[in-house]
């Protein structure tokens, strides 16, 4: 089996279905987006490898299905425990394969991997019983049931925390997984891999196909030995991957783009804000859940501006491997292009930079921290999604006005709201449309909690028991009361 080198990590490059490692007859490059390197050739698979892989899951299902919320467990807590041991390990292969912060990765992503496998095995363990229901004639005993294989399509920006959360609720539920790693980012889900068979999870429960969308993602959610399919990604691709599912009568769970609104009002915790703003930077911007476009009571609209200022240049642009960097790159020369020409558009359109506007000298795919204002609520820059370090800036003068350019798009996927009322941070919350609203807060996540989008962002929720409404059959079993003791059926 091929395995490459990642700063003293080896890594497993090649499919794995039914637990073994397979090649392929054409390969894919995979190059680092901190100076181009490149790191892997991973095999470009399609429908031939996705084919196995269904087949594999299939057969294992039975089994795992029967192992229960508690033997599936006691399997899940040891592939978490791992990824506690290896955290450094698979921190470094993320930051190289995709570009974010080393010490982003260390304290906090590959440690929520974990979490998210430990919490949804404790939490099927609590909740997977099911419940009864005491009606008048009857007594309901609501059952969840696994529902076959989930197919598991993962995108590039956080991918083993995203992997994990797909993975940790699907296996927890009973489904065995199919997993479709992101092309330009592939390595740290391949790795996950090899790491649910040291746990000791048997084969096929976890099988890996690499490949692109259009050939290995499109193979897979089309596929009819399907069960369920889970896709977070832009708004275009998951309105294809929702229209393939469909044609089987497939369940979709999907987090798609984002254009957040981060409202802050003039009695607002002000340094608070501009520091939570700052962060809307981190991962160079290449995170669905940034808050975007800002949008500021007029009144503190200028000194509000130079405070962003300032804790912006605070964020060191640079080699995400150093741990003293705040920005690292983005993650390819296509998506390079793709966030300077929106940028540029928006210049060219009349849009004033109030901060960068333009590449950073670090590198080739390093981008400046940039903040857009003079822009109209229908500019491109404003409506579309532009996954960089970029956002745009806007003035409100009342409370109904910022909830109008809140909810100004087509997108609705989280909001923030900076106020110290608390009865308005409530109103705003319940105004704006979007699956999450923090409030004085930012990118706090329970996982009990539902997770997802509205509108273009998104289908249904994930998190706590709605993961296992969509990773289970959920059936009722009603019975009569006294029908087993002899009474009136």
């Amino acid at each position: 089996m091929t395995r490459v080198d990642i700063a003293g990590v080896k890594v497993p490059t090649g499919h794995l279905i039914g637990g073994e490692r397979r090649a392929g007859a054409a390969s894919l490059g995979v190059r680092s987006p901190i100076d181009g390197t490149p790191l892997a050739e991973v095999p470009r698979g399609g429908a031939e490898e996705v084919d196995a892989a269904v087949a594999a899951a299939r057969e294992a299902f039975p089994g795992w299905a029967s192992l229960g919320p508690e033997g599936r467990g006691e399997l899940l807590d040891r592939l978490a425990a791992l990824i506690r041991e290896r955290v450094d390990e698979i921190a470094v292969v993320e930051t190289h394969d995709n570009g974010s912060l080393i010490v982003g990765n260390r304290r906090n992503v590959i440690p929520r991997g974990a979490r998210n496998i430990s919490f949804f095995a404790d939490w099927a363990r609590r909740r997977l019983g099911g419940e009864v229901v005491e009606g008048k004639a009857t007594r309901d005993h609501v059952r969840y049931e696994p529902a076959g294989v989930a197919a598991l399509i993962v995108p590039w920006n956080a991918p083993f925390m995203l992997g994990t959360w797909k993975v940790g609720p699907a296996l927890a539920a009973g489904d065995t997984v199919v997993v479709k790693p992101p092309e330009w980012a592939p390595l740290t889900l391949s790795l996950l891999g090899d790491l649910a068979l040291e746990a000791g999870i048997p084969p096929g429960v976890v099988n890996v196909v690499h490949g692109i969308g259009e050939e290995a993602g499109a193979a897979l959610v089309a596929h009819p030995g399907v069960a369920r399919v889970s896709f977070t990604g832009s708004t275009e691709t998951g309105a294809f991957v929702a229209a393939a599912a469909g044609r089987n009568l497939v369940p979709v769970s999907m987090e798609m783009g984002g254009k957040s609104p981060f409202v802050v009002f003039a009695d607002a915790d002000l340094e608070a804000a501009a520091r939570t703003v700052s962060r809307q930077f981190i991962n160079a911007g290449q995170v669905c859940l940034a808050g975007t476009r800002l949008l500021v009571e007029g009144s503190i609209a200028d000194r509000f501006l130079e405070m962003v200022r300032e804790e912006t240049a605070r964020l060191p642009v640079g080699d995400p491997r150093d741990e003293a960097t705040r920005i690292g790159p983005l993650i390819t020369p296509e998506h390079f292009r793709r966030v300077d020409g929106f940028v540029r558009r928006a210049i060219e359109g009349g849009a004033e930079p109030l901060l960068g506007g333009g590449p950073h000298p670090f590198g080739d795919l390093y981008y400046r921290p940039t903040i857009l204002g003079s822009v109209s609520q229908d500019a491109e820059i404003v409506q579309r999604e532009v996954f960089g370090p970029v956002l745009t800036w806007q003035t409100f003068d009342d409370e109904e006005e910022a909830v109008a350019l809140a909810n100004g798009t087509d997108y609705g996927l989280a909001a923030m709201v900076y106020t110290r009322d608390e009865e308005r941070g409530m109103r705003m919350a319940e105004a704006i449309v979007a699956g999450t609203v923090w409030v004085n807060c930012f990118f706090v996540r329970e996982l009990a909690s539902p997770f997802g989008g509205a509108r273009r962002s998104g289908i249904g929720r994930e998190g706590g028991t709605w993961s296992f409404d969509f990773y289970c059959e959920v059936k009722n079993v009603s019975v009569r009361r006294g029908s087993f003791e002899g009474g009136t059926p």
